[in-house]
């Protein structure tokens, strides 16, 4: 199931950058540069997607475990979270910056 979602995630992203090849560009290298963004988008947000999913769950076993160590897991879980999300973020910068040479 793990490799359905893998598949369906990249050719989703495949085809949303289709419509950039339809654009009157100066060259190849606009399909290259849709081709990098939507790549870009789709693996930052699968990772990050995946990291904090699995950032989560450790904390939240973690603190089922020992309830009483919510307020020591809590704070650098969510640091964490917010870390991730940065390099998702750029995922999305880097892949505006492509879109902008194509």
């Amino acid at each position: 199931m793990k490799n359905f979602w893998s598949l369906f995630s990249f050719l989703f992203v495949s085809v949303l950058a289709l419509p950039a090849f339809a654009a009157d560009g100066a060259g190849g290298g606009s399909a290259t540069a849709a081709i990098a963004a939507g790549l870009a988008i789709g693996i930052g947000a699968l990772g990050g997607a995946l990291g904090q999913g699995r950032a989560a769950a450790a904390a939240l076993e973690g603190i089922a475990r020992n309830p009483g160590a919510q307020n020591k897991i809590f704070t650098p879980m969510i640091l964490g979270l917010a870390l991730i999300e940065s390099l998702v973020l750029l995922s999305f910068v880097i892949a505006i910056l492509l879109v902008g040479k194509a």
